[in-house]
């Protein structure tokens, strides 16, 4: 008799699972779509399931892992109804990932999940959101100045000196707003032009000459020196125009947190493929703990003190978008009220005919390096 019942349950187990069959073309579409596609049968086992749906952790084996997504295709299985939502999947070591998933049946027995990851789009609109409501702040701030400024003229029109005063006011609010104006239309700029499609021939010595020309009027104000040094005829190929600001960006912010009777040196040098042009200045320095968000929009380490410079907070974001746009990088050394150097490096002027572009991928760098980083050029400037 046990015998039997071995036998019966073997030929039992023995019995294949009918496996339900895809409609024609179903499983061709599934391996050619870049989206994470799940076909699942009444028993939520995955029949077929997309590459990216493995790859996004949607699916392994025969098992789907979202629960979310398990009980949207159980709602679809009942009641037959096409449903879209969006999930925030789990991921391992980082941030969830915002995703939408359609599902809707597949035949009798089956159904499918379409799944798209969007946590791009949602960064992306993030910091959309961020970039409008700090241009707002931002635009609003020298608007109200020069409003208020214009009231007390009205109210001083008889006493010259005052309406002089108020008046003077009103020109560095105007002139703040429109620097800010110029930033915002510049790192739009960079933001959304295709990078180095048409490059050029950049000299060093021509970017270096203007930026110091640039800040001539305001460093001739505050007493501050401003020396260009280092080896000449360096070249780099990109876009003159974005060379130029990200260095003049880097030569104005020194000369605006120096100290009245200082210095500014700037520094050029090649270094194997590279070529590094350094700002060097005896300023305010900038805290350890703020290092890391100093290219961030709009960011400024000294609040109270960037209405004095004329600060936007934006040029170091245009420096941090021409070394990513050019294939180089940016880095800092500072140190709290001893100066900073910052480093602009980007891939020098190859030895060939410019017949296209010419980019290296590397990483943007914004971590400070240590002191003892500094070249000996560098040092000897200070």
């Amino acid at each position: 008799m046990l015998a039997w019942h071995l036998s019966d349950r073997q030929q039992t187990a023995s019995v294949p699972r009918e496996e339900p069959q895809l409609p024609d073309g179903v499983a061709a579409v599934l391996s050619v779509l870049r989206s994470s596609a799940v076909v699942v049968d009444e028993s939520d086992a995955v029949v077929k399931a997309s590459a990216p749906a493995f790859a996004m952790g949607f699916v392994r084996g025969t098992r789907l892992l979202s629960d979310e997504l398990a009980v949207l295709i159980r709602q679809v299985r009942r009641d037959g109804q096409i449903r879209e939502t969006e999930l925030l999947v789990p991921r391992a070591g980082g941030p969830p990932r915002h995703v939408t998933a359609r599902v809707a049946p597949l035949g009798s027995r089956l159904v499918l999940a379409l799944v798209e990851d969007r946590t791009k789009e949602r960064q992306v609109d993030a910091v959309r959101r961020d970039f409008v409501a700090n241009v707002s702040h931002e635009l609003k701030t020298p608007i109200g100045a020069i409003r208020l400024l214009a009231e007390a003229v009205q109210d001083a029109s008889d006493d010259p000196d005052a309406v002089y005063r108020f008046a003077s006011r009103m020109l560095t609010e105007s002139d703040r707003l429109s620097r800010l104006i110029q930033q915002i239309i510049e790192l739009s700029r960079l933001q959304g032009d295709e990078p180095l499609e048409s490059p050029v021939r950049v000299s060093i010595d021509d970017v270096v000459a203007s930026a110091v020309d640039f800040v001539d009027m305001n460093a001739g104000a505050k007493d501050i020196e401003v020396l260009a040094e280092g080896e000449e005829g360096l070249k780099v190929l990109g876009s003159e125009k974005q060379v130029s600001a990200a260095v003049s960006n880097l030569v104005a912010n020194a000369v605006a947190y120096s100290e009245p009777g200082s210095r500014v040196v700037v520094t050029r040098r090649r270094t194997g493929d590279d070529i590094e042009i350094s700002v060097i200045d005896q300023g305010i320095g900038i805290p350890e703990a703020e290092v890391e968000r100093i290219f961030e929009r709009f960011y400024r380490v000294d609040p109270a003190r960037h209405r004095s410079t004329g600060g936007t907070g934006l040029g170091l974001s245009i420096v941090k978008h021409v070394a990513a746009t050019h294939g180089g990088e940016v880095r800092v050394w500072s140190v709290e009220g001893q100066g900073s150097t910052f480093t602009l490096i980007l891939p020098q002027h190859p030895n060939h005919d410019e017949g296209g572009p010419y980019v290296r991928l590397a990483p943007l760098a914004s971590a400070p390096e240590s002191p003892g980083a500094r070249t000996e050029d560098q040092e000897e400037a200070r």
